[in-house]
């Protein structure tokens, strides 16, 4: 672990975050969510917004792929994602759903100014972000994508999204 440069929980608690935020709105799996509080870990992503029916900590599925990350990433209930969005605004952040909808911004034409709080929303497996907060959120998000499919898995998605948002402020003097 040492030579990994791994931090302890104290460490992490303790270290900066980047500025982001991830909203899941309605998630079904607890390996997903799980998923993206180790991928949120991994970041050092600011907090997991939990929304509507998402599963909460603690949970043993949710700590299967977790893999401890419960306990280093600071999360919230919410009981709508749009009451997350509401309190995000409230604060400064600007929101953006993870969707393909009609003007979203394909991933790679992203540009996140680092002084700038923002917020990403995960839909749920299957019906996505929900009418609701697409209709509050500062934009859209879309990972492009070739084949047959047009879709991935959210944990997936959180990993492609939460990467390439932070990637130029991970240091790669490992």
């Amino acid at each position: 672990m040492d030579e990994l440069g791994r931090k302890s929980i104290e460490e992490f608690k303790e270290a900066e975050k980047n500025t982001v935020i991830a909203v899941l709105d309605n998630i079904r799996s607890m390996h997903n969510v799980g998923s993206v509080f180790r991928t949120s870990d991994a970041f050092l992503i600011e907090a997991i917004f939990l929304c509507g029916y998402t599963p909460q900590p603690p949970h043993r599925d949710i700590n299967k792929t977790a893999l401890g990350a419960t306990e280093t990433v600071d999360w919230i209930f919410f009981p709508t994602a749009a009451e997350a969005v509401y309190e995000l605004k409230r604060k400064g952040y600007r929101v953006y759903a993870i969707e393909q909808t009609e003007g979203s911004i394909s991933l790679e034409k992203f540009v996140w100014n680092k002084k700038e709080k923002i917020a990403v929303v995960f839909g749920n497996e299957v019906d996505g972000v929900s009418d609701e907060v697409l209709k509050l959120v500062d934009g859209s998000i879309e990972i492009p994508q070739s084949g047959m499919k047009h879709s991935l898995n959210i944990s997936v998605a959180a990993g492609i999204v939460l990467w390439d948002i932070v990637r130029t402020t991970i240091s790669t003097d490992l």
